[in-house]
């Protein structure tokens, strides 16, 4: 089963609530393999509320860290490494009868998972169907070519961009750039709450089935 792997530019670019967009889209399961921060709730947390009520199953986090870090800082405190070959092996035991599994990483591609390999690492050893997340800000153009063409070096398996929000035209800049093609675009919104996150996944149901 070839996992459907949700990266983006950066942190802090509504990566989670696509997330749960595509989980309720193509009626998939969810899994976070590393939380590293939760004082405020877990990422798993917020999509198993989105949710509810769906026959999407959450699956629980292998690293659950307490510090809000990056995650091989956050592992560190807690005296321990997170393994990339151990998270592909549990990602092989977990149950589902559902055709996807969207798996979410931690922050941007780029993000050390360890001290010696990132975010685009583990992707690569789980051999993921990638969905790159972009938000629309001054200085996105940059940082999403910047993520693109890492993503070209490793030859990995992009489906396409999902823009959150809007800002000019910079979707259209980024497609042309990079060369990967829009799947959707999700609107900006003051509420973030289950009746968006499931209108979302309507309106870009076709879109994401094609590019997938």
């Amino acid at each position: 089963m070839q996992p459907i792997f949700i990266t983006g530019i950066g942190t802090g670019i509504g990566k989670t609530v696509i997330a749960a967009v595509v989980t309720a889209a193509l009626e998939a399961d969810y899994w976070k393999p590393v939380q590293a921060g939760f004082s405020h709730g877990t990422d798993a947390g917020f999509v198993q509320d989105m949710l509810k009520g769906t026959a999407c199953s959450i699956h629980p986090e292998l690293y659950k860290l307490s510090l809000p870090a990056s995650p091989h800082l956050s592992a560190r405190q807690e005296g321990i490494s997170i393994d990339l070959d151990l998270i592909c092996r549990q990602f092989t035991k977990l149950e589902s009868s559902k055709q996807y599994t969207i798996v979410e990483g931690a922050g941007g591609i780029m993000v050390p998972l360890n001290d010696e390999e990132f975010v685009i690492d583990l992707i690569k050893k789980m051999d993921g169907k990638v969905i790159l997340v972009s938000r629309n800000y001054l200085g996105s153009i940059n940082h999403s070519l910047l993520t693109a063409s890492i993503c070209k070096k490793y030859d990995l398996d992009v489906a396409g961009w999902i823009f959150n929000d809007h800002f000019m035209n910079y979707e259209d800049e980024i497609v042309r750039w990079s060369g990967f093609k829009k799947i959707a675009a999700v609107p900006g919104t003051g509420v973030v709450d289950r009746l968006f996150i499931m209108s979302c996944a309507t309106a870009i149901r076709e879109s994401l089935q094609a590019a997938l």
